[in-house]
């Protein structure tokens, strides 16, 4: 991949950074997928949310605060941009009062990106939009998955009847054989539930659950390892709720829950995915009405660039 000509952000040294259109790490959008490696794409829709709404408004305000992010990974010190080739893909077409109809919508944007090569990185939007993502690239088998969170979302139905919420994309994600649940693995899990029965679904099915208890007891590192034994080498997704972060960091979330990890501990577990096959990745729950201050999309756009940064990484690893 490194022979061809790669798109490159913006530079601060050339528009100020708070100038220009604002784009997903102040890269160039484009709809035509055909030479793009790794897609940047918005989902601006919450109608999955079943208490505080507005992470339909996450991609605008995370693509304003990307414009924080450089092109070097201060660590690593390689740059995403070096090895592929990047681009703002804009937001996929979603129905506002219609559930049904916008997850065929985000599945057939998806179905598209798969088939153009392109490894998709999305920000929502609500937990929902990882399922029709799912149904759009997972066509080989299930995948496992990394999955950041307060809340497992393996919930099965909501007021007895509705299938669909942004509590419940990961149950029907394994009832269709997209997702591996044996290969799943879900960190920071916490907060109150609705029965004494929330969690027996995850453990029947064989998902490795780190409650935030656990996640304190044994410490950074062990998690990390622990997320690279579950998912192994196989196909993997990254899924990053922001509400899996405790609220202090991320207060602009629909569902927030006291109690969680800091935005430090959630890149460095990100970092520790590094070398992992995988196939696309998401930042969702960005709620920008309950966080004036911007704060929340930051780490949204900060979150991206790390998972950015595996991405490109593992491409260049099957490319090698």
């Amino acid at each position: 991949m490194s022979s061809k000509k790669f798109n490159q952000p913006l530079s601060g040294f050339v528009v100020p950074r708070y100038g220009g259109i604002p784009t997903f790490m102040r890269l160039p959008h484009t709809e035509d997928m055909s030479d793009i490696d790794i897609g940047l794409i918005g989902v601006p829709w919450d109608g999955g949310t079943t208490n505080r709404a507005g992470a339909r408004h996450g991609p605008r305000e995370i693509r304003n605060q990307s414009s924080f992010m450089r092109r070097v990974h201060s660590q690593t010190l390689s740059s995403p941009y070096d090895v592929c080739n990047v681009a703002d893909l804009g937001d996929t077409s979603v129905n506002p009062i219609d559930l049904m109809d916008t997850l065929k919508r985000v599945e057939d944007f998806f179905t598209e990106v798969h088939a153009a090569g392109t490894l998709p990185l999305t920000a929502g939007g609500d937990h929902l939009i990882t399922l029709p993502i799912m149904r759009g690239i997972v066509k080989d088998g299930p995948v496992g998955m990394v999955h950041f969170d307060a809340h497992t979302d393996t919930n099965d139905r909501y007021f007895g009847e509705n299938l669909y919420t942004h509590g419940t994309p990961f149950r029907r994600a394994i009832e269709e054989n997209l997702l591996d649940p044996k290969r799943t693995v879900q960190i920071g899990i916490r907060g109150s539930l609705y029965t004494k029965n929330d969690y027996d679904y995850g453990r029947e099915v064989g998902i490795r659950t780190i409650t935030i208890e656990e996640y304190f007891d044994i410490g950074v590192d062990a998690v990390i390892a622990e997320a690279r034994r579950i998912v192994g080498s196989g196909p993997t997704y990254i899924s990053f709720d922001v509400d899996g972060l405790d609220p202090v960091y991320a207060p602009g979330t629909g569902t927030p829950e006291i109690g969680g990890y800091s935005t430090f501990d959630a890149i460095k577990m990100l970092r520790g995915l590094r070398g992992l096959n995988l196939v696309g990745g998401d930042v969702v729950e960005v709620a920008p009405p309950f966080d004036p201050s911007g704060n929340t999309a930051l780490v949204g756009a900060t979150m991206m660039f790390e998972i950015l940064c595996l991405l490109a990484d593992s491409l260049a690893q099957r490319s090698s």
